[in-house]
């Protein structure tokens, strides 16, 4: 048995192992792999329209009956600022200059919608296990009436103030998101990333502040680091980057050469893709950019500037205007089916806690 059964008991997992919830990366394969394998699988939903979502939850749905998490994210809808985009895309100009690419005929494009009446609609009708917010919350109501449909609620917290916070207001577990994790920071109470502290500072601090259970994330990429992650008070990981090498994953051609060239060195926060902070790959375009500029629209305004760039680029095999979304672990990914990398992760990581079980999933 596991020493900390309470996310188990949850969630009604055999695993302590979360899929994390890459939009873009990932989709039904991934998430059906996770779930036979033990562990709860993931949905990202905040770039999907009612029917796809529908349409996602059903493959999962015709393949497994295991536990499953929806994702959604909860941002402050930012103010259309015409002239700060107009700003954004005249500094892309010399790119669409390389490119050939006509600026004025750049559509607005679809973006990350926060979680709303529409958002709760579509819980209280697929009813999945869990649901999982990124940015903070919902309103309180919402949040009530998404328990009321029997789903267990999580949210990612990068300081001990956030999982505090997230407590108070209802969240049934909480995602300690260390410095370490790829792809956009949940931060939701402050500003400023450089300051958050790394997973294996968070989880224990955060552990001690809270009485529900802890998902440890950031960092995490093999049983070494759900070993750890228990030691230091977590009941559960949530994995991401490590997944992106699967066959399941939906990680671009591009995307899986960066990965699997990866070093440790190699990552660093940006806002130039979508406007919020994210840990990617180091490319051209964060290079030449920022990595980190005050000048970007606010999320998730700047995305449809820079896709017609990652388009071009990667039409030739370029990964030079993509977010290689990506964790400091990126290295320790391999590409092996999902549902095999998470059962040995958890049989080396019960190892490692000094468990004898033979079969993880029973």
């Amino acid at each position: 048995m596991w020493p900390d059964r309470r996310i188990l008991d949850l969630f009604g997992v055999e695993l302590p192992i979360l899929q994390a919830p890459m939009a873009g990366s990932s989709g039904p394969e991934l998430a059906i792999a996770v779930c036979e394998a033990g562990g709860l699988g993931s949905l990202p939903c905040a770039m999907l329209d009612d029917d796809k979502i529908r349409a996602d939850f059903g493959s999962v749905r015709q393949r497994t009956r295991r536990p499953l998490n929806l994702n959604f994210m909860c941002h402050v809808q930012p103010v259309a600022d015409a002239d700060r985009e107009a700003a954004w895309r005249q500094r892309l100009a010399p790119y669409y200059s390389e490119f050939g690419i006509d600026a004025d005929a750049i559509p607005s494009g679809p973006t990350p919608i926060t979680f709303n009446e529409s958002g709760y609609a579509i819980v209280e009708e697929l009813s999945p296990e869990v649901v999982s917010f990124h940015f903070g919350l919902p309103e309180p109501d919402l949040v009530e009436r998404v328990k009321a449909t029997g789903a267990k609620v999580i949210a990612s917290a990068t300081t001990v103030e956030e999982a505090r916070w997230l407590e108070a207001r209802g969240c049934d577990a909480i995602i300690a998101q260390g410095a370490e994790a790829g792809g956009h920071r949940g931060v939701f109470l402050g500003s400023d990333v450089l300051s958050q502290p790394g997973t294996f500072a968070l989880v224990p601090q955060v552990a001690d502040a809270v009485a529900v259970p802890v998902i440890a994330a950031g960092g995490i990429a093999d049983g070494r680091g759900i070993a750890a992650a228990f030691m230091l008070g977590a009941s559960a990981v949530q994995i991401g980057t490590a997944y992106l090498r699967c066959p399941e994953s939906l990680a671009s051609a591009v995307h899986r050469s960066a990965l699997a060239h990866a070093r440790d060195d190699g990552t660093t926060l940006t806002n130039v893709f979508t406007g919020r902070p994210a840990r990617a790959i180091v490319n051209r375009f964060m290079r030449e950019m920022g990595p980190v500029g005050a000048s970007v629209p606010d999320f998730p305004l700047a995305t449809p500037a820079v896709m017609p760039l990652k388009a071009k680029a990667e039409a030739s095999g370029s990964g030079d205007f993509s977010p290689l979304l990506a964790g400091q672990t990126a290295a320790l990914g391999q590409p092996l089916p999902a549902k095999e990398l998470t059962q040995k992760w958890a049989s080396h990581a019960t190892q490692l806690v000094g468990l004898q079980v033979a079969d993880p999933i029973g």
